[in-house]
């Protein structure tokens, strides 16, 4: 799942994925994504931090609050790369930290490190 209000950044992400061989969730903000979060099950969300109305922190942490969704790794995505964004998306959850604009390479890599099942390794 990618949660987003650039449409850049959705169109992005899903472009990279999809030819990664990943089914892919978008929503334009926290609000939109709680919804579809319990419809689709997404074994990793990447959430941008600036967003109005519900902003990334509290999307996050709402995911996390939730006892069925508390293990599902939550990425962070912000254009900012300081040490208290990455310290303040830790308190609420995230696993990580992906600064935009990212790279295929480096979201593939996020998406290797937390959500690819144990076993042989996939190709991508």
């Amino acid at each position: 799942m990618v949660i987003d209000d650039s449409n850049t950044i959705r169109r992005s992400a899903e472009i990279f994925l999809t030819q990664a061989g990943c089914q892919v969730i978008l929503a334009q903000n926290g609000f939109e994504a709680l919804s579809k979060i319990h419809d689709h099950d997404p074994d990793i969300v990447f959430c941008d931090i600036l967003m109005p109305r519900l902003d990334g922190y509290q999307t996050c942490a709402l995911i996390k609050r939730s006892p069925r969704y508390h293990d599902t790794p939550v990425v962070m995505l912000s254009s900012k790369d300081g040490l208290f964004d990455r310290a303040r998306g830790r308190m609420v959850g995230s696993v990580e930290y992906l600064t935009k604009p990212f790279t295929k390479e480096s979201l593939l890599a996020v998406v290797g490190r937390h959500a690819m099942p144990p076993g042989p390794a996939a190709d991508g």
